[in-house]
């Protein structure tokens, strides 16, 4: 049994005839015959009552009515798959890593959502090394995060480098100043992310080199939470100008002269995945787009302070 056989029946008896049914499909009436024919072979049921008019038979109205929906589902389907085909359907999976996950990819989401209003994107918010393993187990498609430890199956792009600056209460010693140098640190309480992070070897390698160990420490797992304790003064951070872009109230951001760590943001992906659909490539494009304007606003910004 067809699914246009089904569809044939249903259009037969929608229009009342044979005749009007083969004009609507566009098939000659010897065909519209052969397949109902065929349908009731398939069945093993007669569905016509025989006479000059069209009427169904108690089969026949049984089938009508429990194919109706089965028909409609299968017409549905048959779209999904076009528009999947197509990349206009389906779902992504995607890692992202902080601050990118809460200051950059809403404003991009948003955007490709509403070009691509069938499309469901599953935002997965992780470090690097956790967006590395979860594309490695498929369980997302890819990753948009600073550089992880390095895995053979997995391949790591980067397209920005960011700046760190340093953020303090309003009411802090250094809040009037328009830049400082690491020696102006000296003696303060660093509030930092975990031990293990990259970014945080790098920093207190340099406070080493600056001032030794005369700092005090704090750690915060949570990266976006640090500028509220800056805030209430319970420390100073060193942080990335994109998680400062929209500096919370009662904090400064401030510059930092003789700091040389530049964190990679980039695009990670498995090397098995050899194409992705277009929508897919569209995100990504969006993406690796948004981060070039960035850093070319990045190189403007410290052009002018020069």
């Amino acid at each position: 049994m067809e699914f246009r056989s089904i569809k044939t029946f249903h259009t037969i008896v929608t229009f009342g005839s044979f005749y009007k049914a083969a004009e609507i499909l566009n098939y000659s009436q010897p065909t519209i015959s052969m397949r109902m024919k065929q349908l009731e072979q398939d069945l093993g049921v007669q569905l016509f009552e025989r006479g000059k008019h069209l009427q169904l038979t108690k089969a026949g109205r049984l089938f009508f009515e429990k194919t109706g929906d089965l028909l409609t589902q299968y017409e549905a389907l048959t779209h999904t798959l076009s528009d999947l085909k197509e990349g206009d359907a389906g779902i992504i999976n995607v890692g992202i890593s902080e601050p990118t996950a809460s200051f950059i990819f809403p404003d991009i989401l948003r955007d490709f959502l509403n070009d691509y209003p069938k499309i469901t994107v599953n935002v997965n918010v992780d470090d690097a090394n956790t967006c590395s393993q979860k594309l490695l187990d498929g369980t997302i498609d890819f990753a948009v995060c600073g550089e992880p430890e390095l895995i053979l199956e997995n391949y790591y792009h980067p397209f920005f480098y960011d700046t760190l600056n340093l953020i303090v209460s309003d009411r802090h010693r250094l809040a009037e100043k328009k830049a400082v140098h690491l020696s102006d640190l000296e003696g303060e309480c660093f509030i930092f992310t975990p031990a293990n992070c990259p970014i945080r070897i790098q920093i207190e390698q340099h406070l080493h080199k600056a001032f030794s160990n005369h700092y005090k420490k704090m750690e915060l797992t949570s990266s976006m939470a640090h500028e509220y304790y800056v805030r209430e003064n319970i420390g100073i951070s060193i942080f990335t100008s994109t998680a400062h872009s929209k500096p919370l109230k009662g904090t400064k951001v401030i510059p930092i002269i003789n700091l040389d760590i530049s964190p990679p943001i980039g695009l990670l992906t498995n090397r098995k995945e050899k194409h992705f659909d277009s929508a897919t490539k569209d995100l990504i494009d969006r993406i690796n787009n948004c981060f070039h304007q960035r850093s070319q606003e990045l190189k403007a910004a410290v052009s002018s302070e020069l």
